[in-house]
């Protein structure tokens, strides 16, 4: 009965493409996680600057503002497997050439430039990776039935790396160093060059370009904004990742001066926040369908706020690690529910560039988040800071309250346009899937 259940949960991983890539993914996002939780703590005490840590997020996520367009109107044309091989080999000599210059004591209190370099580089590289890999999902399990399971199968282990990747780090930080967590990152990308090395896929030839690329990516753009449930996803991402998920930003300064911590507390933080994602991650793999995620949307939205505003108001470890997991738990069921819904409603056509926004939405808000939270820790502190931007979000998240039956009325209906209710009704995720 249990293994039933897990198989029927895991559905998507008995696809041999989809187990190959979540496999060696997997060892690589601990190692990634393992960097997040490192380069703020590092960034904070080389500088001791809430603004340059805004600064360096802001710079490693701005590029996808100008290049994820592009990504996503090539997307659709592209051997979108040979580009992920390369996006992760850029990634490996990136962070490897990082780790050296950190080790061998090249990045100091007083030579700083480097990390900034380094960071618009690492931006560079995951503007053109993401919309890629989110297209490159659908590829690996070649049905849009099994998307919804894969997604929530690939956010199960982002985030199963991120329970553990934080309490990893800061370990090793403390241990050791820095530049040795740096280091392990670095190494972490072979497994996952490896397992996109074994998988197969067979794509056909591309048609002939009919139209420029920068006609392309405008008619992407007057897609969605002549739908309103694309319209009211995008820029429900784009507020909640401007006014909520940046707040990472500023854990650092939490960990370190208001619950008067070390690089493990963060470490803690980071963990609790993915045990909650991991438990969410779940929930959503063993849903047979997308019914209910709409409405599911709005109020993931305002428990993730409220949970924010908690957060920011504790002085205790034990109490914000309980509020991190609800955040943990909200947020990522917000990231996932958002791309599910997405990639199911949007016409094959359009999928390429409407994914490209997506990846705008977060990758592209992203570092103005980081600078506001910055900009306003500076000034305020983070814990006003933090009560500011999520209050922001709250009273956002109240608003989409009001606009929820014409969201989910035009999610239906875009849903038989796309001639994909099969993904709304399904009992079954896949009976016909010829398993590899």
């Amino acid at each position: 009965m249990i293994i039933s259940k897990l198989k029927e949960i895991f559905v998507s991983l008995t696809i041999r493409n989809y187990r190959l890539f979540f496999m060696g993914q997997g060892i690589s996002l601990i190692g990634t996680w393992i960097q997040r939780t490192t380069m703020g703590w590092f960034v904070y005490r080389l500088t001791g600057s809430a603004f340059l840590l805004g600064l360096v997020s802001f710079l490693s996520m701005v590029p996808s503002v100008f290049v994820s367009p592009f990504a996503g109107a090539w997307a659709d044309r592209v051997n979108r497997h040979h580009i992920m091989i390369y996006t992760q080999i850029a990634f490996c000599l990136q962070t490897g050439i990082l780790a050296i210059l950190v080790l061998t004591g090249v990045i100091n209190k007083q030579v700083q430039y480097p990390i900034i370099i380094l960071s618009l580089l690492q931006g560079i590289i995951d503007a053109i990776d993401a919309p890629i890999r989110q297209n490159f999902v659908t590829d690996l399990v070649s049905s849009r039935r099994l998307l919804p399971n894969a997604i929530a199968t690939n956010s199960a282990m982002f985030n199963g790396a991120r329970l553990i990747g934080p309490a990893i780090g800061g370990f090793l930080i403390m241990m050791f160093s820095e530049g040795v967590c740096f280091a392990i990152n670095a190494i972490s990308y072979i497994p996952v060059i490896i397992s996109l090395c074994f998988i197969r896929i067979s794509y056909p030839p591309p048609s002939p370009q009919k139209e420029p690329t920068l006609k392309k990516i405008v008619s992407g753009w007057k897609y969605a904004w002549e739908n309103m449930p694309i319209r009211f996803l995008i820029s429900n991402l784009a507020i909640y990742t401007i006014f909520g998920m940046s707040f990472s930003t500023l854990m650092p300064i939490f960990a370190k001066d208001i619950l008067q911590g070390t690089s493990a507390t963060q470490g803690l933080l980071m963990s609790a926040m993915g045990v909650g994602a991991l438990a969410g991650s779940f929930f959503l793999a063993s849903r047979k369908n997308i019914r209910g995620m709409p409405t599911r949307l709005v109020y993931l939205c305002l428990v993730y706020s409220i949970s924010l505003i908690l957060f920011s108001l504790s002085g205790s470890l034990p109490l914000s690690m309980f509020y991190m997991v609800f955040i943990g738990l909200t947020g990522m069921m917000t990231m996932a529910t958002t791309n599910t819904l997405i990639q199911s409603i949007a016409s094959i056509e359009m999928r390429g560039r409407v994914i490209a926004l997506y990846t705008m939405a977060s990758a592209s808000t992203a570092p103005l988040g980081s600078i506001l939270m910055g900009s306003l820790s500076s000034q305020f502190g983070a814990r006003y800071t933090l009560i500011i931007c999520a209050s922001v979000f709250l009273l956002w998240s109240l608003y989409s309250l009001k606009l929820a039956p014409k969201f989910i009325k035009g999610v239906l209906r875009m849903l038989v346009i796309s001639n994909n209710t099969d993904v709304y009704r399904s009992k079954i995720l896949a009976p016909e899937i010829n398993i590899q």
